[in-house]
């Protein structure tokens, strides 16, 4: 997957809010182990790291562009490697604490994933997890409505993007009959004020449209995107544009006792 750091960094602000309510669920230890999924440019990874202090920080996250900018943040107690989360799920590695901030919806069957994750807790571990649920949204439609079109659904053949997200009742569930405790599961919808279409296109560029453009050749992939700013400002004809951020998060303690 083609990550750009610095189209993803350009609704810094926006992203971190998540993060920052879901920092807020830690269980602040000091000297325990962390591994932070989906590590990205290592910025709020940093934050986390900073959070918990004298702990071993470790972030994982497949793209080499991202992690070209995690360096900078790298320490002897916060350390950045290239590694997917399925990968490390099968390594026998454990923690005591797992954080993921806007990477699980990547994956496929969260009801397998969830479970594989909290087995690598220690006792009385914690998982604390957010993705975005925004599947439902017209800018999520009108990728798949693109794609379909006649003008690429030879090159798609009827693709449309998985989604792998749960609902909350189900992120409860799996929590609850593998073992967890202080279970905290919540939707919150992040109100963003963009400032026109081309501002909601820009924002959709640093994640959803990437997966189309990675089913295309190279050579369509300006067309595509110029279509899809067109179908955007269509929908969007006056700024400033609301754009309702919606999220999941979740967190669980893990203990045998």
């Amino acid at each position: 997957m083609g990550w750009n750091p610095e189209t993803y960094n350009k609704f810094r602000e926006e992203r971190q809010a998540p993060f920052t309510d879901l920092l807020k669920l830690i269980n602040r230890r000091e000297n325990i182990s962390v591994i932070d999924l989906g590590c990205g440019t290592g910025e709020l990874t940093s934050i986390l790291a900073d959070a918990l202090p004298g702990s071993r920080v470790l972030g994982i996250d497949n793209s080499a562009e991202m992690l070209s900018k995690a360096a900078a943040f790298s320490n002897y107690d916060l350390q950045f490697e290239q590694e997917g989360i399925t990968e490390i799920t099968e390594s026998g590695k454990k923690f005591d604490l797992i954080f993921s901030n806007a990477a699980l919806q990547w994956l496929d069957d969260h009801e397998k994933l969830i479970p594989d994750l909290i087995r690598m807790l220690n006792d009385g571990g914690q998982l604390a997890a957010q993705v975005p649920a925004n599947h439902n949204h017209f800018t999520h439609f009108a990728l798949n409505e693109l794609a379909a079109s006649d003008s690429y659904n030879q090159i798609f053949k009827g693709w449309t993007r998985k989604v792998n997200v749960l609902d909350i009742d189900a992120y409860a569930q799996i929590l609850f009959e593998n073992g967890g405790r202080n279970i905290i599961v919540f939707e919150k919808i992040y109100p963003h004020m963009l400032k026109d279409a081309d501002a909601v296109f820009e924002w959709m560029s640093g994640t959803a449209l990437i997966r189309f453009l990675d089913r295309l050749p190279e050579s369509m992939h300006e067309n595509f995107k110029e279509d899809y700013k067109k179908i955007i400002r269509g929908n969007y004809t006056t700024g400033p544009v609301f754009y309702p951020f919606r999220r999941i998060i979740f967190s669980a303690v893990f203990s045998k006792l």
